[in-house]
């Protein structure tokens, strides 16, 4: 597992393009998007005030977006620790591998949206934040 820190987590804006009816977002494989994209869930109907996530990947990047209401991610390296507010469709938050995130604070009817550079497997998820801890600690 890498050694990135939680100032690795990069906000970036997808930007948009208007039309009188309304705005469209664009994430493109090949494009200057960090990672190709291999899986996409969401995230929704989750109570207000909850949180979720609470893990790392060992590989995995991920991107999440605030595709409706808003959120905070939590991100800690074990050594730092930050977090991120996203409330706009066209801005997400890339988290490389090794980064343990949680996604808390959500607002009533939020949605995040998850973009991912693999397709799920268990083996790449560190569940436990002890274990973590250990792995950053000892490579």
């Amino acid at each position: 597992m890498n050694k990135l820190s939680v100032f690795d987590c990069s906000v970036i804006d997808l930007g948009k393009i208007s039309f009188d009816e309304g705005n469209l977002t664009v994430v493109e494989n090949n494009s200057d998007f960090p990672f190709d994209v291999k899986r996409v869930f969401y995230l929704y109907d989750i109570a207000g005030g909850e949180s979720r996530g609470a893990h790392a990947h060992k590989e995995c990047h991920q991107f999440l977006i605030a595709t409706g209401g808003s959120f905070e991610v939590s991100l800690d390296d074990g050594k730092y620790k930050r977090q991120v507010f996203l409330n706009r469709p066209d801005i997400g938050l890339h988290i490389p591998p090794g980064i343990w995130a949680s996604e808390i604070n959500f607002s009533s009817g939020a949605i995040c949206l998850v973009l991912a550079s693999h397709t799920y497997n268990e083996e790449d998820y560190i569940r436990n934040y002890e274990d973590y801890l250990s792995i950053r600690k000892n490579g």
